[in-house]
């Protein structure tokens, strides 16, 4: 489904990821973990083709990812930065804005999905007309959330999604990011970057570890 062959970025003479080898097959939950500064987000921009890269390529369903193929690349792979940005005005606009990019126009927006979602996340209607300036760190982090898997992407590439969260309110988003992927687990996969073992555990069937820029190795969550 998603493949960075060998992956290279730097900074000046500086290496900052080099010769990384990543693959994300259909169904796939992966935990990606290292102390901070390792490589983690300029792995996930860089599997999303947000960033220059250096060295390698990046694949998606076996073809490589260039020119006009990266902005529906992009609308099927979709990374999520820990602190993600909005468009000012109330969630519900944040949420319907989506579909006026040409990528999505084909789309409709469903107001009554939406809902079940902030049901799932223990949030009712009012949640809608809250105002971008009003929400906390959390409420920013579950509107982009649900913003991206609104439009169906295949991949989601999680950048510490939970990371302003409280712990009831983390533990309700890992359901929900687990019923998107049943929904369709032939279709589906993520990458979820974390700091907390145990939510790797939670999230994740294996575990691939960053340092120093390099996937230094891979084992299952469940060693961890």
């Amino acid at each position: 489904m998603l493949e960075g062959v060998d992956i290279g970025r730097k900074d000046g003479q500086r290496w900052l990821l080099r010769h990384v080898h990543v693959r994300v097959s259909p169904g796939d939950r992966v935990a990606l973990v290292g102390p901070t500064g390792s490589g983690k987000t300029l792995l996930l921009r860089a599997l999303a083709m947000l960033d220059r890269l250096d060295e390698g390529t990046v694949r998606w369903k076996g073809k490589d990812v260039h020119g006009d193929a990266v902005p529906l690349f992009r609308s099927r792979c979709v990374y999520l930065h820990q602190q993600p940005a909005l468009l000012e005005g109330t969630v519900e606009e944040n949420w319907r804005a989506v579909y006026q990019l040409a990528v999505h126009r084909q789309r409709r927006y469903d107001r009554t999905r939406m809902l079940q979602w902030l049901n799932l996340l223990s949030r009712d209607a009012s949640f809608l007309i809250k105002r971008l300036n009003t929400l906390s760190g959390g409420e920013q982090q579950i509107t982009a959330l649900l913003r991206a898997i609104q439009i169906d992407p295949e991949v989601l590439l999680l950048d510490e999604p939970t990371s302003a969260l409280d712990p009831q309110a983390t533990r309700d988003v890992e359901l929900l990011v687990q019923r998107w992927i049943e929904e369709a687990p032939a279709e589906r996969a993520l990458v979820w970057v974390t700091h907390d073992a145990r939510q790797a555990q939670r999230v994740a069937d294996r575990t691939l570890r960053m340092k120093e820029g390099q996937l230094v190795e891979e084992t299952d969550a469940e060693l961890r």
